[in-house]
This record gives C-alpha cells, sequence and structure tokens, in this order.
C-alpha cells in the first residue's frame, strides 16, 4: 500500500498515472476573486499536495465571500491588496494564481515575482508588448517560474495539431488563416470590468483573440513576428441597442464601452510565413472561417466553433497527395478522460514549481503572441502597417 504521505494520481490520458508527493504542500495564493479564479480554486482543490492560504481582492469583502463559497476554512483574505497579502510573511506562500482583469496581470505579476513567490497568470500575458517585457524582466531576476494560462494547448486535439506540423505531413507552412468569434457575445454577464479600458485595455483581441494565436503559433514553433497591418472597431460595444446586454444595461454599458470587439491582420513572421487573422466578440456572421495552414506537401483545416473558446470544432481534415492522387484524410476528435483542461493547466504548473523544470506555457513563447496582439492595436491606431519591435528582455 502506498504511503499516505504519498497519495493522489496525476492522471493524464496516454500517460501512466503518477504519484504525487504530498510531503509538502504547496501553499498557494488567489489575487483576484472574480469569475475566473473559481475555475483555478476548484483546480486547485482537487490536487492532493495544495493548501490554498490566502486570497486578496481590490473590492472589500470579495475575497472573504470567495473564500466561503468553497468552503476554505483558514485562508487569510483581509488584505487590502496584492502587495500587502505578498508582504505578508507569515503565509510562507510558494505560489500564486493572478486571475485580475487585464490592467493588473504585469503589476501584480511583478510583485509576486520579485516576492520569490511562482506565478501562474491567467490570459492575456498582459495588455501591451513593454508591459510583458518587464514582466518577465522580473521573472528572469526572481528565477522563479512564470507559466501564462493557455490550457487549451493542453488538449489532445491541439498537440495533434502540432504533431501533424512537425510530421512533416504539411511540408513548408506559409500561409496560416486563424481567428474565430461570436456572433452575440461580448462578456458582461459579471459587470463591465471586460470592456472598459482602463481594466481590460484590449477586448476581444486579448481574451479569445490570444487563443487562436497560439493555436497555430505553437503548432509551428512560435516564429518571431515581423510586421503587423492590422484593423479594430467597436460598432457593437458602443451601441446602446446591441442585443446581447442585459436588458436595461445598454445605455450605461455602451458608453462604459472603450475597448475592440472585432479585430483584423495581416502578419509577417520570421521564415516566410503570413498569417491571416480575425477575432470577434460580436458579428453580423456566424463565424469568420475555419482556421486552415497551407504548407507545401499538404493543408490542413480546423472547423471553427459557434463560441470561440479555444477548442477544436470538429474531425481536421488533412489535404495531401498520396501516388499522385490529391486525397483527404479525416483527423478524428479526440476525447480523452481523466482530468479537464484547467486540472491540468494547475497540474503541469505545480510540477513545473515542485521539480524546478521549465513552465509548462513559457513566457518566452507568449511574448511573440502579446507582441502580435500589441502590434495590431498600435497599427489600427496609426492606419498602417508597422514593424514589431519587442524590447531585450
Amino acid at each position: 500500500m502506498a504511503d499516505k504521505s504519498m497519495e493522489g494520481l496525476n492522471e493524464f490520458s496516454g500517460k501512466e498515472s503518477v504519484i504525487i508527493n504530498t510531503d509538502k504542500k504547496m501553499r498557494v495564493g488567489i489575487i483576484g476573486t472574480g469569475w475566473i479564479a473559481e475555475s483555478h480554486v476548484k483546480a486547485f482543490l482537487n490536487q492532493p499536495d495544495v493548501e490554498i492560504v490566502a486570497g486578496c481582492d481590490l473590492i472589500p469583502g470579495k475575497a472573504k465571500a470567495f473564500f466561503e463559497k468553497f468552503e476554505i476554512e483558514g485562508a487569510k483574505t483581509d488584505y487590502a491588496n496584492d502587495e500587502e497579502m505578498l508582504a505578508d510573511t507569515s503565509l510562507a506562500l510558494d505560489a500564486v494564481s493572478i486571475c485580475t482583469y487585464n490592467c493588473q496581470h504585469a503589476p501584480c505579476a511583478i510583485h509576486a515575482l520579485k516576492a520569490g513567490i511562482h506565478v501562474l497568470l491567467e490570459k492575456p500575458f498582459t495588455v501591451t508588448v513593454e508591459e510583458a517585457v518587464e514582466v518577465m524582466r522580473a521573472e528572469k531576476e526572481s528565477g522563479k517560474v512564470l507559466s501564462i494560462g493557455f490550457q487549451p494547448r493542453l488538449d489532445e486535439n491541439m498537440k495533434m495539431i502540432k504533431k501533424i506540423v512537425d510530421s512533416g505531413e504539411l511540408g513548408k507552412v506559409y500561409y496560416i488563416q486563424t481567428g474565430g468569434g461570436r456572433r452575440r457575445g461580448i462578456p458582461t454577464p459579471f459587470g463591465t470590468t471586460f470592456i472598459e479600458e482602463n481594466t481590460a485595455g484590449i477586448g476581444a483581441l486579448g481574451d479569445i483573440g490570444c487563443y487562436s494565436l497560439d493555436m497555430v503559433l505553437n503548432a509551428i514553433g512560435y516564429p518571431k513576428p515581423l510586421t503587423v497591418s492590422g484593423y479594430k472597431s467597436a460598432f457593437f460595444g458602443t451601441d446602446p441597442n446591441y442585443s446581447g446586454y442585459k436588458q436595461g444595461k445598454g445605455e450605461e454599458y455602451a458608453k462604459k464601452f472603450g475597448v475592440d470587439d472585432f479585430a483584423a491582420a495581416f502578419v509577417r513572421l520570421e521564415g516566410d510565413v503570413i498569417l491571416d487573422f480575425r477575432i470577434a466578440w460580436a458579428m453580423n456572421m456566424d463565424t469568420p472561417g475555419d482556421t486552415i495552414l497551407l504548407g507545401t506537401k499538404g493543408g490542413l483545416r480546423i472547423p471553427s466553433t459557434e463560441c470561440w473558446n479555444g477548442t477544436v470544432g470538429g474531425p481536421m481534415i488533412l489535404y495531401h497527395e498520396v501516388c499522385g492522387q490529391q486525397t483527404s484524410t479525416e483527423i478524428p476528435i479526440i476525447n480523452p478522460k481523466g482530468p479537464g483542461l484547467f486540472d491540468k493547466k494547475i497540474r503541469t504548473f505545480l510540477d513545473a514549481c515542485k521539480n524546478g523544470t521549465p513552465a509548462p506555457v513559457p513566457s518566452s513563447q507568449i511574448l511573440y503572441n502579446q507582441a502580435i496582439i500589441d502590434g495590431i492595436a498600435k497599427s489600427a491606431e496609426l492606419g498602417r502597417e508597422i514593424e514589431i519591435e519587442i524590447p531585450e528582455i
């Protein structure tokens, strides 16, 4: 019989179960206790080697009510902000999940890393590329793990996209079309932090655009972005008659809307690759199109979803040639058993912290993701193509 200090299995599809050492539990804090924090806490509670010991939120009493909802006893929540919590050495924090609105991602991550604490940072990485660089400088100085919250890449179907590219079946990938969107899906069910400029900073571009970019960029090895011609608009969010708003909230929400609800771009990547991108929170269409990867030997079609959230919409189709004949192969959807994607996100982060291994979603990759998002926004403001400049870390 296994020792009780070693109870708990790390069950991943296609891999042998791994026993998790629970001799020393990871002491975790939650920064920001909005709705996304619920998924983090549920996943942490599923891990046998974790104690959630603290939480904070800028809204007085919110963290306390949040922890009571999940019946987490003994956690300290009487902090005015993240810096106060991070300065409390009695917590002996090992790691934090940062679940704040976008504009607080960079400062909270920097504070935690400078305090010598591992960081799981929700997506998007930051609002601007300059902020991302500052976070990475703090990461470099701290030597701690910084992982960005891109759980879709842990999905077996997403992994299959990369396997197909790595197999050479497509040859050299030279053109990618990607993106996604919602017909009516501006995220305001919990208030306006997603749509106000001073809290969100960016809209659909960062919220769901970062996922579609990661899907294809991770598959081709994250080449450096070179130039971008970007466009963004806010026709729906600023319309008080937008049908997706809560009844009676149209005027209020339209006045507060200060980000993008649609964006598109033409991006040149290192290695002579073209990226054709579009993303929407709202549009008069069910989808802006499937994701496609065109290569010199084959092509891959990845079906879109109705409400884009980082998943594959159906069986993928590989278009290729066999013995001089054009043919196509359907790649069936993989339905893995075991932990969900959030559990995998949390588990892989914890393993990296405990074992001193690289972050499962490293900032060095997502820096390029953020540079594209930031480049689209800057290009759209200028109304012309720009070079993407990434400061030295």
